[in-house]
């Protein structure tokens, strides 16, 4: 049995890490796909993190040692890629570099099982996906279509914890209730809004922000996760408010970001 979490003293956690990323504007790293770059860049600018999508096999690799996290994201994956994100993801582990892997529709195609497989291999500080992907990355039946969810964020649940305790990562199940697990903590995440899946590259960008949230809490990767899906929740839950559809959604989520406080995570705690 997992324990009860402290929802208050995590809710405060979150609020030191909003405070670090603003003063630190940790440098992130996003080895990502085409369509999501531009809203990546957008939504860490937004937060007050610096955006690098630096991915050629050439300088990626040396790039991430200097960088505050690394991102890698298998949404348009190619072989060149796939190349330079296993060298760059060695690469930050032996420089201590935290780096996060969001397996985009990784059971579509043999290519992306097997990319997803050698990655794994590499042991990212934090992994985050929707519900089908994180059930079928623990072997499980999914009922995932390309890179849309099929499932439930409650199917999941048992998955991503068997995931964390195997690999020794944080899990991130995102959708209509997000649930963060260790292996050993776990916390659920409520808020957003139903137009973000409508959107594009909504939750590439999280997986963006995760790495920010990463570089500045290095040896607490569960409480990063929380920390940036609890930025999501909220600010995603003031645009859909005044939103009249995805496309002023998408100019209010990231002015939502924007102008996000310390104290919100705490007032406004999401965490269930």
């Amino acid at each position: 049995m997992q324990p009860i979490p402290d929802l208050s003293a995590q809710a405060l956690i979150s609020r030191e890490l909003f405070t670090a990323l603003r003063r630190d504007a940790p440098l992130v790293q996003c080895l990502t796909n085409f369509v999501s770059m531009n809203t990546a860049a957008n939504v860490l600018l937004a937060m007050g993190a610096s955006p690098a999508m630096v991915h050629a096999q050439e300088e990626a690799p040396e790039f991430a040692r200097v960088c505050g996290a690394v991102v890698i994201n298998i949404g348009t994956l190619s072989t060149p890629w796939l190349d330079s994100m296993l060298l760059t993801a060695a690469s930050a582990n032996e420089a201590g570099i935290p780096w996060v892997l969001d397996p985009v529709a990784h059971h579509a195609t043999a290519f992306r099982r097997d990319a997803v497989r050698r990655l794994l291999a590499l042991r990212p500080a934090i992994i985050r996906g929707n519900a089908s992907e994180i059930i079928a990355l623990a072997g499980g039946q999914s009922a995932g279509k390309g890179v849309d969810a099929g499932d439930a964020v409650a199917q999941a649940e048992a998955s991503a914890h068997a995931l964390a305790a195997s690999l020794g990562t944080v899990v991130a199940v995102t959708g209509e209730t997000d649930y963060v697990t260790d292996g050993t903590r776990a916390v659920r995440i409520t808020g957003g809004s139903p137009l973000m899946p409508r959107v594009t590259a909504t939750g590439c960008a999280l997986t963006a922000l995760v790495g920010a949230c990463a570089a500045v809490s290095r040896k607490d990767p569960y409480s990063a996760a929380v920390a940036a899906l609890s930025c999501f929740a909220i600010a995603g839950q003031h645009a859909g408010e005044r939103a009249e559809g995805p496309g002023s959604f998408a100019w209010r989520f990231l002015d939502a970001l924007a102008a996000l406080e310390a104290d919100s995570l705490t007032r406004e705690s999401p965490l269930r």
